[in-house]
């Protein structure tokens, strides 16, 4: 068992670009365990100290520089980080003169342009897709199904709301999701108020194994979680996407954005 190390992010905003960043290179080190802590807007000298006086008495009995994920728009407060006894990883530094010599443009260094509303139309449709999502999960609500860009289909607890709701907040997508039961299945026949949306309609799947483990904590000893009505209920979702040539994604073992990035390739979706 490796020793746990401890990761530290440091930025001037809300941390959302350094921890995705960090998280996804420390996912190429999965037999490593990482406890990570965050300091969100720190913009001056002062709270860079602040933040490196915590970050120093947390790993004073680690082995070797302290990991520090940074994002720091102004040169100078990033400038008194990296002088730190601690070893910084920072995409301002590594890439923005770079890229401003490409452009012949000097950079703003004002923290924060990545998640201010650049483009307000852009941000209401965001909104009007979360909440069109919100108002069309599970089935909640067949009323206007046709405003839906896209309708994910399933069994219960197949990820049909996480992923509906992430394609909405990432991507503006106007998702509904349905859930397939088995009295909707009977006869393999898909709902008749979908086939008119057959073009927007994309299925999810998963192992028996894997829907029985995630229904077991939700209902232990239940019919709904016994593995042989999962095999059941499973087959008869996917007989339906085959018979109505419904395109499905497999969710085992697939985070909610490998989830998202498949449909919306499947789906020929632009990016918004």
């Amino acid at each position: 068992m490796s020793k746990l190390r401890l990761v530290f992010v440091v930025s001037n905003s809300t941390a959302i670009t350094s921890e995705t960043l960090g998280h996804s290179l420390m996912a190429q080190f999965p037999n490593q365990d990482f406890k990570w802590t965050t300091f969100p807007y720190v913009d001056s000298r002062e709270k860079v100290d602040n933040a490196l006086e915590q970050i120093m008495e947390m790993s004073a009995d680690e082995e070797g520089q302290p990991i520090v994920f940074s994002t720091l728009a102004d040169p100078g407060v990033r400038a008194h980080l990296i002088k730190a006894d601690v070893l910084v990883f920072d995409p301002f530094e590594a890439f923005i003169n770079p890229i401003s010599d490409a452009l012949g443009v000097k950079p703003s260094s004002k923290p924060g342009l990545s998640h201010r509303i650049s483009n307000q139309r852009a941000y209401e449709s965001r909104i009007e897709a979360v909440n069109y999502t919100l108002i069309h999960d599970d089935g909640a609500a067949i009323r206007h199904i046709e405003q839906a860009e896209l309708i994910i289909l399933g069994v219960s607890r197949t990820a049909k709301t996480p992923t509906s709701i992430y394609l909405a907040m990432h991507y503006s997508i106007r998702c509904a999701n349905y859930p397939l039961t088995p009295d909707d299945m009977e006869g393999e026949l898909l709902p008749r108020f979908l086939k008119p949306h057959r073009d927007k309609l994309v299925g999810l799947t998963t192992s028996a194994r894997r829907l029985s483990q995630i229904r077991q904590e939700r209902r232990p000893d239940s019919k709904y979680a016994n593995l042989q009505q999962c095999k059941f209920e499973l087959q008869m979702a996917e007989n339906i996407y085959i018979q109505e040539r419904i395109p499905f994604v497999d969710t085992e073992s697939r985070s909610i954005e490998e989830i998202s990035a498949t449909i919306i390739q499947k789906m020929q979706i632009e990016r918004k």
